[in-house]
């Protein structure tokens, strides 16, 4: 299963909480032409060093599927930040 949702909280010097939630399928479709690129460019990179496109392919799909229910916090100089991947 893709993450459908990322969650952004960041916390700000003076103590008060910022939410951004976005929404993944949305973002994909407004950028689906930079990630044909992407793909296209990945191509490229597989074909010059050697690498199987398919194994490439393959283990980009395994750490997508991995995605949903991670989650990171980071904090440094009073500003938080905490990434969660639904």
């Amino acid at each position: 299963m893709i993450p459908q949702l990322v969650s952004v909280r960041r916390r700000r010097r003076d103590g008060r909480w910022r939410r951004l939630h976005i929404p993944v399928l949305p973002v994909l479709l407004v950028l689906f032409p930079l990630l044909l690129l992407a793909v296209a460019a990945g191509l490229i990179a597989c074909r010059a060093t050697g690498v199987s496109p398919g194994g490439a392919l393959r283990g980009a799909g395994q750490i997508v599927r991995a995605l949903p229910g991670t989650r990171f916090e980071l904090e440094y100089d009073g500003t938080a930040v905490t990434v969660s991947v639904r």
